[in-house]
């Protein structure tokens, strides 16, 4: 009859039975090809795919979540006031390298700032409530009660950077901040720079610390306080520390800035006060960011690979959502020699 006739043009969505017909295979084998390809033999899996492209299946993540009891997403949480998140290139970089490997696995992102009392509040209520499945914590701060709540919340963290405090309980993707500051620091001192200043990130961050170690260790003998100033990787706090290292030890001809943002703040004050650079003052900053080869002159700067830490990041957070153990990971870091030194 001519009620029954479906509308012209219309095709039915392709159904998971659809796609085992068309692979000749079981519905149970596209399930499992659907949930992570476990237990599912190469030429199967080769066939559901093939089949998936053929049909033009699409999954639905509701149903999905419904029959799971999961969220299907993943909170992306920065820890940091608002404007940070635009005016730091780091965090778009981990933001969109997380948005890119959940992507591959049909999963959402929920991007999250906590920079206040009442942001962490509101936060904390929220991904308490069963929202997402797990939460990609950003620039965590020793003392920043956050990680704890959410550690007693029994949520599964895996935080980027070493979180201070917490080593053992929280998973972790960070880069190699002591090695990194250690090779920058020498790569200064063999270009005969023998009056190197540093600029530090907070000291209750990883970062803050370990560069700041790897510094003094390089330094050795010759450390001296004297020539320290600590920030708060904004390009303001880079400035101020910059000027107060003038103030103090006019006398310096290098400084190791612990962010590319608090570089091109540094570099701003030196033009200021008529230091040229490389000649007068060497600068060299820590990230590899988009900004470093902006500046003027271009900043060399301590590569840290953004892209495969917010990767590891994803990959360690969906192990331990399946139950595996949180686990901590350091990668290799990089100098990447600019004209600024």
């Amino acid at each position: 009859m001519a009620g029954t006739d479906e509308p012209s043009g219309h095709r039915p969505r392709p159904t998971i039975l659809d796609v085992a017909r068309e692979a000749g295979v079981s519905r149970g084998t596209v399930s499992r090809v659907l949930n992570g390809g476990h237990f599912v033999s190469p030429a199967a899996l080769a066939a559901v795919q093939d089949a998936i492209a053929r049909t033009g299946y699409k999954s639905n993540p509701h149903a999905r979540s419904l029959k799971s009891g999961r969220a299907n997403s993943v909170a992306f949480l920065l820890t940091e006031p608002q404007h940070l998140l635009f005016e730091d290139p780091n965090f778009a970089i981990l933001l969109r390298g997380a948005v890119n490997a959940l992507a591959e696995r049909d999963l959402s992102l929920v991007l999250m700032v906590a920079g206040t009392d009442s942001e962490r509040r509101r936060t904390l209520d929220y991904l308490t409530g069963g929202h997402v499945d797990g939460i990609l914590l950003v620039s965590s701060h020793a003392g920043n009660t956050i990680a704890r709540r959410l550690l007693d919340a029994d949520l599964p963290v895996i935080a980027c950077g070493r979180p201070l405090g917490l080593e053992g309980k929280l998973g972790y993707v960070a880069a190699d901040d002591l090695q990194g500051a250690r090779d920058v620091t020498q790569h200064l001192l063999d270009r005969g720079r023998r009056r190197i200043a540093t600029i530090t990130g907070p000291l209750d961050t990883s970062g803050g610390v370990d560069r700041l170690e790897g510094y003094r260790q390089r330094l050795g003998d010759r450390f001296d306080e004297r020539l320290v100033e600590h920030a708060d990787y904004t390009r303001a706090g880079g400035a101020a520390a910059m000027a107060r290292l003038l103030a103090r030890t006019p006398d310096l001809d290098a400084v190791f800035v612990a962010s590319d943002l608090m570089a091109s703040g540094a570099l701003q004050t030196l033009a200021t006060a008529s230091r040229t650079v490389p000649g007068d003052v060497a600068v060299a900053g820590f990230d590899d960011s988009g900004l470093a080869g902006t500046l003027t002159p271009a900043l060399t700067s301590v590569h840290q690979p953004l892209d495969t830490i917010s990767r590891e990041m994803v990959r360690l957070l969906l192990a331990v959502i399946d139950g595996g153990t949180p686990l901590g990971i350091t990668v290799p870091t990089r100098v990447v020699v600019r004209d600024s030194t």
